[in-house]
């Protein structure tokens, strides 16, 4: 990703977000912190996401924040969610850390988002961890799933 792209990968990344009801029945004042967030993060940390294109524009996008082994987000845009991009991408990023020697990997979801849950089982990582966790983005406490798969 380029500093260029920060606008379209915050907007993916928000919507994503937003079309899950999951994750966006937290009220309006959450939506303007979520959007707000996704929109720094990828002006702040372009050099840690990595995009996937369709039709040439930006489709998804996952990014590696904190530890090497830490897969921190993944988000794919509304309109091309269930073409195959979130696991293209995930495992894209799972080839990555294994060229770089890595021997697991890690990533987390709120522990209702049964669709992210079962898509990183399909890609191999299992549940670690379920309980509650502080989000800095939403600014409270949520339920959360831990998963993890060797490299």
């Amino acid at each position: 990703m380029s500093a260029a792209d920060a606008d379209s990968v915050g907007r993916v990344g928000f919507e994503a977000w937003a079309s899950n009801p999951v994750l966006n029945a937290y009220g309006a004042d959450m939506v303007v912190r979520i959007r707000s967030s996704f929109h720094g993060f990828a002006r702040d940390h372009f050099n840690l996401i990595t995009v996937g294109e369709l039709g040439g524009e930006i489709a998804g996008w996952t990014a590696r924040e904190g530890e090497r082994d830490y897969i921190s987000d993944l988000w794919v845009s509304p309109a091309h969610q269930g073409l195959g991009i979130g696991s293209a991408l995930l495992s894209a990023t799972l080839r990555t850390m294994r060229a770089e020697g890595l021997k697991r990997a890690r990533i987390d979801t709120h522990a209702a988002n049964e669709g992210a849950i079962r898509l990183y089982q399909e890609l191999g990582f299992a549940v670690v961890w379920h309980g509650m966790q502080h989000s800095p983005a939403m600014g409270m406490m949520v339920e959360k799933v831990k998963m993890q798969q060797e490299l």
